[in-house]
């Protein structure tokens, strides 16, 4: 493997902030003498997204994925997730919107060699209520399908041994919807070494993602459905086993 480290980051119109959460991100891990790497995910940008990452393009440090279209948050996340695990020990995923920032990292990579995953938990988040209601019921039904490792499940702020996230990435279908609430449910039933972090979220960027009430809830039943596929599928592959 080439580097200690290696951060993914989703991108979908994040112009307004993009060079600064980037900027942020490279300095910090500098700053901590990390061996690292960026892949960023331009899932299709409308606004000058593409433009700030043409002026990257040069830079050693990052690793430019460019979609024409838009697919959507989860495949954009698990396709960076699957080039990542085979170039570093340890893989990190954020994403570009400057919700949680930087400064909070230390302490994961401090703790490293203790875990197997390392995430951080939100909070003082806001969100509609439609918004809220959907991340408990994330968080329950992780909890009654795989178990209740993981404080926060959906959280874009992951510090994972890239050798237990080659192990769950690989199996996801590529049109998943969520792949972190999979993942935190695989680290649980795993029973990897989770640790837990209380991160405060930015309150003017911790919105709901432009989300309306019907979409919110289609996306929540998606993303509820693959979670039990890939229950079932878990049980199925272990009764063929023994």
């Amino acid at each position: 493997m080439n580097y200690e480290l290696v951060g993914v980051m989703p991108v979908y119109n994040e112009a307004p902030c993009l060079q600064k959460v980037l900027n942020a991100w490279l300095q910090e891990w500098m700053r901590l003498g990390i061996h690292c790497h960026m892949i960023v995910v331009n899932d299709g940008s409308s606004d000058e997204t593409t433009a700030i990452l043409r002026a990257w393009a040069a830079d050693s440090r990052l690793t430019i994925i460019q979609h024409a279209s838009n697919r959507g948050h989860g495949p954009s996340i698990l396709e960076g997730y699957r080039r990542a695990v085979s170039m570093a020990e340890w893989v990190f995923q954020t994403d570009s919107d400057d919700e949680i920032s930087p400064i909070h990292f230390v302490e994961l990579w401090r703790r490293r060699h203790d875990y197997d995953a390392l995430l951080g938990a939100r909070t003082g988040r806001r969100q509609r209520l439609v918004r809220h209601c959907i991340s408990g019921m994330s968080r329950v039904s992780v909890g009654m399908l795989f178990g209740n490792r993981v404080k926060d499940v959906n959280v874009p702020y992951r510090l994972i041994r890239s050798d237990q996230l080659a192990s769950i990435v690989h199996c996801m279908a590529p049109d998943v919807f969520a792949p972190n609430v999979i993942m935190s449910g695989m680290l649980s039933i795993m029973h990897a070494r989770v640790f837990n972090l209380n991160v405060p979220c930015h309150r003017d960027r911790a919105g709901d993602g432009g989300l309306s009430f019907s979409k919110s809830c289609r996306a929540a039943c998606k993303s509820f459905c693959q979670l039990i596929r890939h229950r079932i599928n878990l049980i199925t592959s272990r009764r063929r086993v023994a």
